[in-house]
């Protein structure tokens, strides 16, 4: 049945519509022109790094200098090329049917920050974000990546307490000031955070300044420690 249903319905790359070699994947060409991160990263924002990966930590320019709040990170993507065009795919153009590859291309990313017992946190958007564009694509992606890793998910843990304007077009300063104090912990859910190790997932990184706002709430919270998971990093060469 499988065989005949290949045979009428070939699997298609996902981002150009050519044929692919499984379904839900990208073509040898598409796969090529993405931007995928290996190699030497950052241990706290996951962005590449020149020269080898020797096993011991190393940080970029950026996570040198910024205090931040969470301890290791890793992303998936670069987000330019074909990175920017799916992720802007999932969140602008309803194409759910890109959860499935991108959490498979966060299991790859992910392994070397993983801890048992992690509680799986998306980043909230707000309430009126949320009913204009009908879902959260970092909900989702976290939703599938915990139950793919057998980690708790607490899709609700992390409110927005206030309505914040586009971070786009602002520079590092105005994007932590735009979201400072902006996202806390859901009242009903503190329990579920306190002595635990939280993986925050979003879609893009830019500044760090959201992943920051909502660190810093698990940790007042009583987190042990914050690790954060994106799909696409903006990096300084994008």
């Amino acid at each position: 049945m499988q065989s005949v249903l290949g045979t009428l319905f070939p699997a298609q790359c996902i981002n150009c519509g050519e044929p692919a070699t499984g379904d839900f994947g990208l073509c040898g060409p598409c796969w090529r022109d993405t931007p995928f991160i290996g190699g030497l990263v950052c241990e706290r924002c996951g962005t590449p790094l020149p020269g080898e990966d020797e096993g011991r930590p190393e940080f970029c320019d950026d996570c040198l200098t910024l205090a931040r709040p969470w301890s290791r990170g890793r992303a998936a993507l670069l987000y330019k090329d074909n990175g920017r065009k799916l992720v802007l795919a999932l969140k602008h153009g309803d194409r759910l049917d890109l959860i499935r590859p991108a959490t498979d291309w966060l299991l790859r990313t992910a392994a070397p920050i993983l801890k048992p017992d992690m509680l799986v946190v998306p980043v909230p958007l707000h309430w009126t974000r949320l009913f204009r564009r009908r879902y959260n694509q970092s909900a989702l992606l976290s939703r599938a990546f915990a139950i793919a890793v057998g980690l708790d998910h607490c899709p609700d843990l992390l409110l927005r307490s206030r309505k914040t304007a586009s971070q786009d077009g602002r520079n590092r300063d105005a994007r932590f000031a735009n979201v400072a104090g902006a996202i806390r912990v859901h009242p009903r859910r503190a329990g579920r955070v306190a002595g635990r190790d939280v993986l925050l997932v979003d879609d893009v990184m830019t500044s760090g300044a959201t992943l920051a706002a909502a660190a810093d709430a698990c940790l007042a919270a009583g987190a042990d420690t914050v690790s954060t998971l994106v799909l696409a990093r903006v990096a300084k060469d994008a």
